[in-house]
């Protein structure tokens, strides 16, 4: 039998017989906002309590890796949400409800930017003092240089060409070229938990609880192996705001200095943070030209420009001369921008 869809009335009847099996049969529903993904988020009120549900359709995603890391997060004592039942083949989650104190929602009312920066980065010096053996558990897969290559590839795959831009078996190969002889330089670093998608929009403030502690955790599903620099370059370089040159140099800072990282070793992060940093503007400007030429969601491509300078700003990294050189090549300066929306 095919995977019932979201809207389908089986995949309502199959949500509906989970919420009453965890107890939750009465609460009334109210949806929130989607995300750039196939997932969506229910918010439950019964009885003077709340929960969320997420749903997850087993034809396009998977719970099994929220589940995982979920529990493995929560077992470091970082505050990821609890679950409070699950139907893995059928994609449902019921989660603890942080509320709606994302940092951007708290950014956009005024709360201070350095404030909440220093929060975040300060769960990522507790994670990344963690011994990799721990941080690291054997299930969970590594960021190695197929998985990297092939989100970098994004740039090829979509944005150009969304502009025209050919892109042939050789210029292909060139490119990959070059990001196999950089990966090859962050694979000598230190290993960590890489959440991925660190940055304002997954942040929650819990005003219920202290520390590294009041930052909630969401949308680690994609977690893997790899180097310490790409969850802080993810949080300070964030496609979708601007954020202030003195906050970036300021956590960096704190960083460096809460975990000891001077001199050579100070170099090699810098290098392995600008090389993760121009694989990942690659991989999201590719990804927001997806989302609207496949995906029907054309509200990313304004994000494309900023993207752009992010992106061109790692190039400037000297180490980076080549795949500077390549996409000065291929990419014109006046190219380097969102396509025109695709409806």
């Amino acid at each position: 039998m095919a995977e019932p869809q979201r809207g389908d009335g089986s995949r309502t009847a199959l949500l509906d017989a989970f919420l009453r099996a965890a107890g939750w049969g009465n609460a009334h529903h109210a949806p929130m906002s989607a995300d750039a993904s196939f997932r969506r988020y229910i918010r439950l009120t019964q009885d003077g309590q709340q929960a969320l549900v997420m749903d997850a359709p087993p034809s396009h995603e998977d719970v099994r890796p929220f589940i995982m890391v979920d529990g493995h997060l929560r077992l470091l004592e970082f505050s990821a949400p609890q679950i409070l039942a699950q139907d893995e083949t059928n994609g449902f989650l019921l989660l603890e409800d942080f509320g709606n104190a994302t940092f951007t929602n708290l950014l956009a009312q005024g709360a201070s930017e350095t404030e909440l920066y220093r929060l975040a980065t300060d769960v990522l010096i507790a994670l990344h003092a963690i011994d990799t053996d721990t941080a690291t558990p054997h299930w969970l897969a590594p960021y190695d240089d197929a998985k990297l290559r092939d989100e970098a590839a994004l740039l090829l795959d979509w944005f150009m060409p969304a502009h025209g831009l050919e892109v042939g078996t050789d210029v292909r190969a060139q490119y990959e070229k070059i990001w196999f002889d950089l990966f090859a330089q962050v694979h000598t670093g230190p290993r960590t938990l890489v959440l991925r998608d660190y940055h304002v929009d997954n942040l929650m403030r819990l005003e219920n609880r202290q520390g590294i502690k009041a930052c909630g955790l969401l949308d680690f599903q994609d977690a893997l192996a790899g180097h310490p620099a790409y969850d802080l370059m993810s949080l300070l370089e964030d496609a979708r705001r601007d954020i202030s040159n003195d906050v970036q140099a300021a956590m960096k800072e704190r960083y460096f200095d809460a975990l000891n990282i001077f001199g050579t070793a100070r170099q090699d992060f810098e290098r392995a943070y600008a090389i993760l940093a121009a694989q990942r503007h690659a991989k999201v400007i590719g990804i927001f030209t997806r989302l609207d030429q496949r995906d029907d969601k054309p509200v990313y491509l304004k994000h494309i420009g900023r993207v752009w300078r992010l992106l061109d700003r790692a190039l400037d990294h000297p180490d980076l001369c080549d795949l500077k050189s390549w996409v000065d090549t291929h990419i014109a300066p006046e190219q380097r921008k969102a396509p025109e929306p695709s409806t």
